[in-house]
């Protein structure tokens, strides 16, 4: 495994994007703790959650109760992992999702979070996207208003513009440490938040990073629309899954990159591991760069 940085902690270059383990056509239970157990055992020591990331309405933090179950159960030191939750979004329980940025119920969220987690602080607390009907400075405030209450030791937010990104930095200083867009080889809509980010030393960590790449067949049949691309043509040539070229390729996009795919069993966050030890030439990159999946 390598590693990179989010402020001052070393995590691993891939980490684990928790939510399939907790919503719609999740996993038994423990098959979903072997597979958490699979990523520390591979050398992953980023796990990425939120509050709303459950299936039911009744079960608000099912993802963050199951990581501390897992990491509880875990055989071995698990001090060194960061888990980066998240809070601002709901789920009614019917497949949508709700945003609330008001300050007093991310303060509340992220306090309740924290007592799931069954940590001293939360090592990184994500404002999981900005709420059209409260002021952006209003929610990063109570950010802040976390940080200096030690409930939060690090700020992030996700979903944002560069505008958002800029505001953020200058209420929260050295208190905010990350970004969490949409980027994959099919949506690279967020380079100029990657590019901000990486100027202003600040993790980027891109939710659904494998988009535009077939389902691996670790986790069921491929998608057949997606199986032609530039990613898939390396990845036979390499005789390694696509889901590999496209984390060691998004790797290569910033030395902030930090992905976080997601896993629903113990072979998928084992492959996706393994992407971080994989070298691209610089020829496979130019195709890579050149021909991104429709």
């Amino acid at each position: 495994m390598r590693y990179r940085t989010i402020a001052n902690t070393t995590v691993s270059a891939i980490g684990l994007g928790a939510m399939p383990l907790s919503i719609e056509q999740r996993p038994d239970q423990e098959r979903a703790i072997a597979t958490i157990h699979a990523a520390l055992d591979a050398g992953v020591t980023l796990i990425d959650t939120a509050d709303s990331y459950h299936w039911h309405a009744d079960e608000q933090g099912h993802n963050e109760r199951l990581i501390a179950r897992a990491l509880a159960r875990y055989g071995s030191d698990t001090s060194g992992v960061l888990v980066a939750t998240k809070g601002g979004r709901g789920r009614p329980g019917d497949g949508s999702w709700t945003v609330n940025g008001a300050p007093g119920h991310l303060k509340r969220a992220a306090e309740a979070s924290l007592k799931r987690l069954g940590a001293e602080a939360i090592g990184l607390y994500q404002l999981h996207k900005p709420d059209p009907a409260v002021p952006w400075a209003d929610s990063v405030g109570a950010l802040a208003e976390l940080l200096d209450a030690g409930t939060i030791r690090a700020a992030g937010i996700s979903n944002v513009n560069t505008a958002q990104i800029r505001e953020a930095h200058a209420i929260l200083g050295d208190g905010l440490v990350s970004v969490q867009n949409q980027y994959s080889p099919a949506v690279r809509g967020s380079e100029p938040e990657l590019r901000l980010s990486t100027e202003l030393g600040l993790a980027f960590l891109p939710w659904s990073p494998l988009g535009g790449i077939s389902r691996s067949s670790l986790d069921g049949p491929s998608d057949a629309t997606s199986a032609g691309t530039a990613f898939h043509h390396v990845a036979a040539e390499r005789d390694v899954s696509p889901q590999q070229i496209a984390l060691a390729w998004l790797l290569t996009r910033s030395p902030a990159m930090i992905p976080v795919p997601g896993a629903s069993r113990p072979a998928s966050v084992k492959d996706s591991a393994l992407a971080a030890g994989l070298a691209l030439s610089a020829a496979e990159l130019t195709r890579l760069d050149d021909a991104p999946p429709s």
